[in-house]
């Protein structure tokens, strides 16, 4: 009976089980000044790195909870007229600009104009002139092409080039019929040409082209108004020219019109303006009841960030301070996703062409994420931007959202306690599922848990629930000499009962 001491911990009273969602949170009331005082050590980070890999010009911006709260800038967008980078200055962002696209489609689907496992030869006809591979082929579907699962063959640098291609140069490849590197479904292979396609999808379902449905419905409504598809409409003095390093110089790189591929590269924004995109990304997590505010459903947005076609397992990765770190990639739609070794995750895109590039992550759980900006030809920007991320993590040590234990998992665990460690009665309580007693047997548990307290001694504390969703969580039982785990997993009926339950004896 001594055991039953815990119940001063208030474990006794009655939680009245509803079927309601508690959004995870952030629980560091500091988290902010945290953050803030990791700024002058990355503005450093981005200062080398620039110096050291000849970048004409960088702009950067840091976004957490959906603001833009810090901005840096190096270097030049003219290099003749010694324009200063900015956070107003208006970069072309590569395939950055491929999100936007995907966006798009998935708005259209959700307005009921198209499916995303239609074949997309239903809105390009001309794909139809195509042989595939095999004849056992699966047809295209815009699935496919959102998540680079064509069987188009990886098309860079050649794709680059074809930015200012009109629509008729585009389905003229069509008409000609395509070389296949794999069947469509089978593998995960970058395509540029899938996203111009895409671009010509949009516009033949929402009779606009790509440009105007994504600016009417996308950056408009997110207040985007320093953001282009053709250069030639930028303010020159906000404009970035882009610049290739060769001999020791910068020489300046031509810029293309916008054209039928500009769906897979061509947007031309600021860091002011793209932290708003950012922002609408942030804020589809945690999922919620909160009335919808976006051009665009968050469920939607957080479907574009699921990791559909992963790409690489890299057991060689490395954090940027050297500590390995392995990685496994995939892609979303229009996204790059990625999970480390300390299971974070990070979603975002980078972007390349010549006299540009750049790179954006978010990590959603932590409500964090960068963008740069740079006018170089292929720009590594993703690797400061990482160093940036890691460092304000290690020097920060904020903490990703914390999931409320639901009203179920608390009820439960008040249950399962009462029944420690005698399991007096525990078949009559009611709270076990059909399985329960075929899989666990009452003298075996009541043996566990008694030879569990006897090493703990007396208890001195019981912790909140650790939920790792709304049905399965763990929580400790502190004791004088060591702790208890007691980790439980609640069934699909309605109400919740335990199907699977464990105990193990922690170090104090």
């Amino acid at each position: 009976m001594k055991y039953k001491l815990i119940f001063l911990f208030s474990i006794c009273s009655f939680i009245t089980f509803a079927q309601s969602y508690k959004p995870p949170v952030f629980t560091d009331a500091n988290r902010s000044k945290k953050i803030a005082a990791t700024f002058d050590v990355i503005d450093q980070l981005y200062k080398d790195y620039a110096a050291a890999n000849h970048w004409p010009g960088l702009a950067y911006g840091i976004v957490v909870d959906g603001q833009l709260v810090h901005t840096g800038n190096i270097g030049y967008t003219d290099l003749v007229n010694k324009t200063a980078a900015s956070s107003k200055s208006a970069f072309r962002i590569a395939s950055m600009t491929k999100s936007f696209t995907a966006m798009a489609i998935l708005k259209l689907r959700d307005e009921g104009k198209l499916k995303l496992d239609d074949p997309a030869s239903m809105y390009v006809p001309e794909m139809k002139n195509s042989k595939l591979l095999t004849k056992d082929a699966s047809a295209i579907t815009i699935r496919n092409l959102l998540t680079h699962a064509a069987g188009y063959p990886e098309d860079n640098p050649w794709g680059d080039r074809q930015l200012a291609d009109s629509d008729e140069e585009l389905l003229n490849i069509y008409r000609k019929g395509l070389s296949f590197s794999n069947d469509p479904g089978l593998g995960y292979e970058y395509s540029n040409l899938g996203f111009a396609t895409l671009g010509y999808i949009i516009k033949k379902v929402s009779g606009k082209t790509y440009e105007d449905y994504i600016t009417e419905n996308i950056l408009k409504p997110l207040g985007m108004n320093h953001t282009y598809w053709e250069y030639t409409k930028v303010p020159k003095e906000q404009l970035a020219l882009g610049y290739r390093w060769l001999n020791n110089e910068w020489v300046e790189q031509p810029l293309l019109h916008d054209g039928s591929y500009g769906a897979m590269g061509g947007l031309i924004t600021t860091i002011e303006d793209f932290s708003k995109y950012m922002a609408l990304h942030m804020a589809a997590r945690p999922p919620r009841d909160d009335i919808e505010t976006g051009p665009v459903k968050r469920s939607s947005i957080r479907e574009m960030q699921y990791p559909w076609d992963v790409s690489a397992l890299n057991l060689a990765a490395k954090l940027t301070n050297g500590k390995p770190c392995p990685t496994v990639s995939a892609y979303c739609y229009g996204l790059r996703w990625t999970k480390d070794c300390d299971n974070r995750i990070y979603v975002g895109h980078t972007g390349g062409l010549p006299g540009f590039g750049s790179q954006w992550n978010i990590l959603p759980e932590y409500g964090i994420g960068i963008v740069s900006f740079v006018n170089l030809t292929y720009a590594n920007a993703g690797f400061p931007n990482k160093q940036a991320l890691d460092t304000l993590l290690a020097l920060s040590g904020i903490q990703p959202r914390v999931l409320p234990a639901s009203a179920i998992l608390n009820k439960r665990k008040s249950e399962l306690i009462k029944l420690l460690p005698n399991w007096d009665n525990a078949k009559a309580s009611n709270i076990f599922a059909q399985n329960f007693w075929m899989d666990y047997f009452p003298d075996k548990l009541k043996a566990e848990a008694t030879e569990a307290f006897a090493k703990a001694g007396k208890i001195t504390g019981l912790s909140e629930i650790i939920a790792l969703n709304q049905l399965r969580g763990s929580f400790i039982m502190q004791g004088e000499k060591a702790n208890i785990k007691i980790s439980f997993t609640l069934t699909p009926e309605n109400p919740a009962l335990i199907q699977e339950y464990h105990l193990e004896v922690l170090g104090n």
